[in-house]
């Protein structure tokens, strides 16, 4: 079950995967895919993981397309590891990410991971603005999605990535959706990607105080206040 907001002027909807969906704009939004993690581990310290990591995220990024038929997708950086990662990618995967990309608008972000010019199709962009919402890698500190909750004077709200935002439930970590009327930071996508916990100093300033924490809870994206520093054991 998924879980309905709204962000600026704009209605949306946080999936159980972690993905973002705008039915407005037939749009989808995955941020922090990390595709070929497990190849860069191993080729920059040796770390052995198993090489599966680009085929269940694509197959779970895959099943989101087929469920909510986007005619754009758009990936809000750090979509592949490092700068090789692209160029280390199997030949069947990179197959895979062509079909998912045939015949729609697809745009890449750039992200400190892929700063690019990255070598693949598709649209490159270092962000970009669809109607009252702007897609980012990273928050604009003190911009965009004031931390008073107000929309800035040209009314734009914020979309973003990053910090792979995660939420302890019932004594399990789940990466999580953080928001509040203006802005919204979005969980890591890909299979290999830790996470920072969603009362981190990172996010201070960064939301008003009815922000909220949005839990990819299995098959359940659920609504809970955000936690504060205080209000987490350590």
């Amino acid at each position: 079950m998924s879980y309905a907001l709204t962000l600026g002027n704009e209605s949306l909807i946080a999936r159980p995967s972690g993905a973002l969906h705008w039915p407005g704009q037939q749009l989808l939004c995955v941020s922090d895919l990390h595709l070929g993690k497990a190849e860069r581990m191993a080729r920059r310290a040796g770390a052995l993981l198993p090489p599966y990591d680009n085929r269940e995220t694509l197959a779970r990024l895959e099943a989101e397309i087929e469920a909510v038929g986007p005619r754009t997708v758009i990936c809000l950086g750090d979509s592949f590891d490092d700068g090789a990662s692209l160029a280390g990618l199997e030949e069947d995967t990179r197959l895979w990410l062509a079909r998912l990309m045939a015949g729609r608008d697809w745009v890449w972000i750039t992200g400190n991971h892929d700063p690019g010019p990255l070598d693949i199709a598709g649209t490159h962009r270092a962000e970009v603005q669809i109607a009252g919402l702007r897609f980012r890698h990273i928050a604009a500190a003190g911009g965009v999605g004031k931390a008073d909750g107000m929309a800035n004077a040209g009314g734009v709200a914020e979309i973003s990535g990053h910090y792979h935002p995660k939420v302890r439930l019932a004594g399990k970590a789940w990466r999580c959706f953080l928001a509040d009327a203006q802005r919204m930071i979005l969980p890591a996508f890909g299979t290999y990607t830790g996470g920072l916990w969603a009362d981190d100093a990172a996010f201070d300033g960064l939301f008003g105080p009815a922000a909220l924490a949005i839990s990819c809870g299995g098959t359940v994206a659920r609504a809970m206040p955000k936690p504060r520093a205080s209000t987490r054991s350590r």
